[in-house]
């Protein structure tokens, strides 16, 4: 039995034990996601600085509200909905900045986000493909979703999932070769 499995079965009485049982849950989820959670904060946000602040403050976050989350085998997605209405919050919080700069001290480089040529065409090839394919490639890659898992949130089979995914990385390949 994984320590997921471990953590579901203990659910019901460690929310009840308190804050030792909150701590263990959330160590648990930490250790479980922690991985998926840093890559889709580096997707979303494209620097590697900006992407470890989102990650802190959607961990805090759920911290705070461990106590919504219902059902453990629900805890990815929670998760990845916290970061994402993070980084949502990232941009409310922006004030523009108004001030006279040369154009020449304008700078991708000075941005933060990679500006590489394979990563710009990567992600412009991305943007591209149809919603059907590039929604289960990204819930995938960036948010390390199963085939199982992505099926159950987007109400198809795994199989469906399975032959998006094919088709996401054939279109994909094309793009990017030609």
């Amino acid at each position: 039995m994984n320590s997921l499995a471990l953590a579901e079965q203990r659910w019901g009485g460690e929310r009840q034990n308190g804050e030792g049982g909150r701590r263990r849950l959330f160590d648990e989820l930490y250790r479980r996601y922690e991985g998926d959670l840093r890559r889709y904060a580096y997707w979303l946000s494209g620097d590697r600085h900006v992407a470890e602040d989102l990650l802190q403050e959607a961990l805090l976050r759920a911290w705070k509200s461990l106590h919504r989350l219902q059902e453990p085998k629900a805890a990815k997605g929670w998760l990845m909905t916290i970061l994402r209405r993070e980084n949502a919050r990232r941009f409310e919080r922006i004030r523009p900045l108004l001030a006279d700069v040369p154009m020449e001290q304008l700078s991708a480089r000075d941005s933060g986000y990679d500006t590489s040529t394979e990563a710009f065409t990567l992600r412009r090839a991305l943007e591209q493909l149809p919603q059907e394919y590039r929604e289960p490639l990204l819930k995938q890659v960036i948010e390390g979703y199963s085939q199982k898992e992505i099926a159950a949130q987007i109400g198809l089979t795994a199989a469906g999932v399975g032959t998006r995914l094919f088709r996401a990385r054939q279109k994909l390949r094309r793009a990017l070769t030609a």
